[in-house]
């Protein structure tokens, strides 16, 4: 018997190691697959955008044939194309879209968390199902209403839909926030004669800058990236970059200038990602910080 445990220990001991090095390398693997799914397709994106129009489709995985000349293509408005003008129209609706989204979603999330009326549940369960309506059932009559009105065209017929998208989102993050802050810190405020409105702006907003500044960037990136309705309800005035990169064209109209466009591409999606890269300890912060009770 003392020969069977002896000889048995060493072999569970060198299992356990066996098996922390195989579910190591497992989330190693999987990490790597992520990460080759998500930043592959920019990486080609990258590359099509540095190389010679005349090798656009040259399968080389490395850079090859380098040039610039498609980011110059891509702001070139001798072809009816107008990029400059485009990311102009996307950051003064992104902008838009995200200040009156945090201006209403930040008195509305503080209202669901620390606020008790009749009908809290329902209103809840209305801002959550708003974000999962379908967008395409929105176009037929958004189009119709704002052409009887005159806003066709307009930066508010593309701003007002992007607000209500974006607004189920940002109530959601900031109203788990506002929930698990210090009910005490309110309390101290209105003792000392601040108003509810007075403690919301003056104690718990501040207190809140994680999360708002989250919720932020993501409503910027959702409104920047929207397509579907910016592509009926823009003009050539006020489209953003989703739109005019959708209709570059080229010298030979039957041909789609595929590296100006990926060139394009890499305009818009780099400030983004290194935006998120710079401040992703923020990022993480607000999205977490309303999750963990203390």
């Amino acid at each position: 018997m003392t020969a069977v445990s002896t000889t048995s220990t060493p072999v569970i001991a060198a299992k356990v190691p066996l098996r922390r090095r195989l579910s190591s390398a497992s989330t190693y693997v999987g990490a790597l697959i992520v990460l080759v799914w998500g930043l592959g397709p920019f990486y080609w994106m990258a590359v099509t955008a540095f190389r010679d129009p005349n090798y656009t489709f040259d399968n080389t995985p490395w850079p090859t044939h380098l040039t610039t000349e498609n980011f110059t293509n891509a702001f070139d408005t001798s072809r009816g194309n107008n990029f400059g003008r485009a990311l102009t129209n996307s950051v003064v609706i992104g902008a838009a879209t995200t200040a009156i989204a945090l201006l209403i979603g930040s008195m509305a999330a503080y209202a669901l968390a620390r606020i008790t009326f009749r009908g809290k549940t329902l209103v809840s369960g209305l801002v959550l199902s708003a974000s999962m309506f379908p967008v395409v059932v929105l176009v037929t009559p958004l189009f119709q209403l704002f052409t009887n009105i005159g806003w066709l065209g307009h930066y508010q017929a593309m701003i007002i839909p992007n607000i209500s998208f974006v607004l189920p989102m940002t109530v959601y993050i900031l109203a788990s926030f506002f929930a698990e802050l210090p009910w005490e810190l309110e309390e101290a405020a209105r003792i000392d004669g601040a108003s509810r409105l007075q403690a919301f702006r003056l104690v718990m907003l501040p207190l809140a800058a994680p999360a708002v500044f989250t919720t932020a960037i993501l409503a910027f990136i959702a409104a920047v990236n929207e397509y579907l309705l910016s592509s009926l309800l823009s003009s050539d005035a006020t489209e953003p970059v989703t739109v005019a990169i959708a209709r570059f064209t080229g010298n030979d109209p039957l041909v789609q200038p595929y590296a100006a466009i990926m060139a394009a591409g890499v305009i818009v999606t780099v400030p983004l990602v290194v935006m998120v890269l710079a401040f992703q300890r923020r990022i993480i912060s607000g999205l977490t910080a309303g999750g963990v009770k203390s």
